[in-house]
């Protein structure tokens, strides 16, 4: 099955096609995330109009920004469209531009990893406060900030990898190295 629709084919040499399922999902949970969020907004302006407050509605609209917002940095991490400072690398060519992908990647890697831990940690400690009316756990909430850090880090060694071996710039027609042997750091 190709995911050719939502999946960004502009950088396709720094991504396993094996992960675009993964993608291709994140994208319609943020599609799913914003438009709930959007619709419960709307629906608690109009039931506290009418004097009939809807007592979940912040609750839910929290829940659809932190998941929106978690699944969104996922999503753009592996688009390319978030996270790491591209105009100064995209300046380069050869050694000096993988250099410095690989330092944005890893300042990146270096986030999603504390993402990983500290949302864990974060996430245990949860189940210590119940979010009210529902009285669940906010622990589930906090789930999203570590299930984000790992899969913007298993989108960012993607990269890595992948960069490494094809080089980092755009296949359209813009330079870039073969292999770190070509060039050298």
């Amino acid at each position: 099955m190709r995911f050719d629709g939502l999946v960004l084919n502009e950088q396709r040499h720094l991504k396993w096609r094996v992960l675009d399922p993964l993608e291709n999902l994140l994208m319609i949970l943020c599609g799913i995330a914003i438009t709930g969020f959007s619709i419960i907004v709307l629906g608690d302006v109009i039931t506290r109009a009418i004097g009939y407050p809807w007592l979940l509605a912040q609750e839910a609209m929290m829940s659809f920004f932190m998941y929106g917002i978690f699944f969104g940095v996922a999503a753009a991490t592996r688009r390319n469209d978030h996270l790491y400072l591209a105009v100064l690398a995209e300046s380069m060519t050869g050694g000096s531009r993988l250099f410095f992908e690989m330092l944005n990647r890893s300042v990146v890697l270096c986030v999603a990893l504390c993402m990983i831990y500290f949302g864990y940690l974060n996430f245990l400690d949860g189940f210590k406060s119940l979010r009210m009316p529902s009285m669940t756990p906010i622990a589930t909430l906090y789930i999203a900030i570590p299930i984000c850090g790992v899969l913007v880090a298993l989108f960012t060694i993607e990269q890595m990898v992948n960069g490494w071996r094809h080089g980092f710039a755009d296949r359209k027609g813009a330079p870039h190295h073969e292999s770190l042997g070509s060039e050298g750091l």
